[in-house]
């Protein structure tokens, strides 16, 4: 009787202990078919990823492919040059297109400097103002109601009456024209600062003398003169006409010095395309030292600088 009692309390237990493993069993079994239940709900078709991922794909190497197109027919000079400008591209394309003897670098100067534009026509309101590097031309331009600040007079000791540059530039033309005269040379500003109002009547004069055609070659129209800058002067010796200074010793000892006080040839020989201007000897601007000697020893004009930096 002992014997098989001990032997029905083994079954019971061996029973329950099989009872639990597959009560475990049957828990984790549930366990893993919610869990894949789950999966199959919140994760995409692999189908839909793919064909998503195609797409975005597809997008984004279309994009790039066409500007990567442009870049080449540009011979990729933006990794060339530091002063290519991305939204000028198609700028660039056009104006390569018409001009296809120009290498690609004289085309990116070219638009920079925006002679694919029509003067007088697609123009922009000058940057920089009251500042050294201001640019005024037949593409930028100022206001009318433009006056530059710290406008001061030049010592008539070296300038006719009433002649006015921004302070920096008049100290610096001073410095300049009383360097001249250790060496007995005269410089004289006999034209600074012209207000717009002064420019429409002596632009109008020029224009009744000469025709718009030559007028607009050696005269700004309002508003696009650089006297307007305050940072201009024109200069004479007293003895010679202005427009035969080339002629004189004083227009030598400029050539030579004049960067040293941070003033450039406005309207070189030879830049006629990049200025807009004809030659004229008498005309200088203040730039600053800095930019001054730079555009003296790459012999550029004051628009090619601005183009490239």
């Amino acid at each position: 009787m002992g014997t098989t009692m001990k032997r029905k309390v083994k079954i019971k237990k061996k029973n329950f202990t099989i009872f639990i493993f597959f009560i475990m069993l049957f828990s984790f079994c549930l366990y893993e078919i919610g869990f894949v239940v789950y999966k199959v709900i919140t994760t995409p078709k692999k189908e839909v990823v793919e064909k998503e991922e195609k797409i975005k794909k597809v997008t984004t190497t279309k994009k790039a492919t066409n500007y990567e197109k442009k870049l080449q027919e540009l011979d990729n000079i933006d990794q060339k040059i530091t002063y290519f400008k991305k939204d000028n591209i198609d700028r660039y394309l056009a104006y390569k297109k018409s001009n296809s003897k120009l290498d690609t670098i004289q085309v990116i100067k070219d638009v920079n400097m925006n002679l694919d534009l029509t003067p007088y026509e697609d123009i922009t309101e000058a940057i920089n103002l009251n500042k050294t590097n201001i640019l005024v031309n037949k593409y930028y331009y100022l206001d009318k109601d433009y006056i530059p600040n710290n406008l001061e007079k030049i010592s008539t000791r070296y300038a006719l009456s009433g002649m006015r540059l921004v302070s920096e530039a008049k100290v610096a033309f001073e410095d300049m024209a009383k360097s001249a005269a250790k060496e007995n040379l005269k410089i004289v500003a006999m034209s600074t600062y012209r207000s717009y109002n002064y420019q429409v009547s002596l632009y109008n004069r020029y224009k009744r003398q000469d025709g718009i055609e030559k007028a607009d070659s050696y005269s700004g129209r309002p508003g696009h003169s650089e006297h307007q800058t305050g940072l201009a002067v024109d200069v004479y010796n007293e003895e010679e006409n202005y427009t035969n200074f080339e002629e004189t010793e004083e227009f030598e000892w400029m050539q030579k010095h004049a960067h040293e006080y941070g003033f450039i040839l406005r309207f070189p020989k030879d830049k006629e395309n990049e200025t807009g201007y004809i030659y004229e000897s008498w005309h200088y601007r203040y730039v600053g030292k800095n930019i001054a000697k730079y555009i003296k020893e790459h012999k550029i004009s004051l628009e090619e600088y601005i183009a490239t930096h």
